[in-house]
């Protein structure tokens, strides 16, 4: 059996018609456009590349999008005077301070600072916190875009069971959250493994649906699969390879040549979940546009 590529590009494009109709309606309405600012501090050379993403698709569907960019000998004074200065800018919908900082700033400061109605990365703790009262305002982009990648492919979630391989704040912890609410895409079974699992590869193999987001390469190998089960790789690396014309390639978690063998379906990396992640960060900035129009 070789299993069904999932195609993140694809369902990312259906997204961005649906929030590019969204955003023309909003403009219709209000006479203006939602606005997104994204602020980059430092030269992470990743970072730098999903900026550019964010700013590509921003423009494909409407919304405006600036990027305000400071070196990395900025200040933890600085970086809260302009996170304030965007909170007070109407014409700001969401702002999104792109992680991780460099190391001397305090992320958790920066992100307790940014307006919990412009927290469109779903990371403010009113919003986490809403989240798992099960009334999510925001949740993070990333476990958006695997919930929707998964309702797009038909994948039954209600009592699946499902394994998450990594707890972190920005993809573990949220996803599992959503997972388990009641309602489409979700009302799973839901067990998270981490650094102090004691027999990994025996959770994993119970998973209907096995979601990979430990942040390194190999994290999970064909033997940890469940044949027929549903592979979702969150995870990029940066690998060295000297036939590419970069010296690198990118890589998931998962060991995909073997995992696909044994896999009904699986994402790969690049072209899964990545394209998922922006295209559903455009959904947050949306509605949060037209939550401050209708207050």
């Amino acid at each position: 059996m070789t299993a069904r590529i999932i195609d993140g590009k694809e369902v990312a494009s259906k997204v961005h018609e649906e929030v590019a109709a969204g955003v023309a309606e909003y403009k219709s309405k209000y006479a203006k456009v939602p606005g997104l600012t994204v602020v980059l501090v430092g030269d992470d050379p990743a970072s730098h590349s999903y900026v550019k993403g964010k700013e590509r698709a921003c423009e494909k569907v409407g919304i405006a999008t600036e990027t305000i960019r400071r070196d990395a000998s900025t200040t933890q004074e600085e970086l809260l005077e302009i996170v304030e200065g965007l909170n007070n800018d109407p014409a700001v919908s969401g702002i999104l301070v792109q992680l991780p900082l460099p190391k001397h700033l305090d992320e958790d400061a920066v992100i307790h600072a940014i307006d919990p109605m412009k927290d469109v990365d779903g990371l403010h703790p009113e919003n986490a916190g809403l989240l798992m009262l099960g009334q999510p305002r925001f949740a993070p982009a990333t476990p958006l875009g695997v919930q929707r990648m998964l309702v797009e492919q038909n994948v039954d979630m209600n009592g699946a069971q499902v394994v998450i391989v990594g707890r972190s704040k920005l993809v573990g912890m949220p996803l599992t959250a959503l997972l388990l609410q009641k309602g489409v895409g979700a009302n799973s079974t839901v067990t998270v493994c981490h650094t102090g699992t004691k027999d990994m590869a025996a959770e994993t193999r119970r998973a209907d649906v096995l979601i990979a987001a430990a942040g390194f390469p190999g994290a999970v190998t064909p033997d940890m699969v469940k044949p027929g089960a549903v592979v979702i790789d969150v995870g990029v690396s940066r690998v060295e390879d000297s036939t590419r014309k970069r010296g690198y390639r990118l890589t998931g978690d998962v060991e995909f040549e073997g995992a696909k063998e044994v896999a009904s379906a699986i994402t790969p990396v690049p072209g899964g979940v990545g394209p998922m992640t922006i295209s559903m960060l455009l959904v947050n900035v949306l509605q949060a546009a037209n939550l401050a129009a209708s207050n």
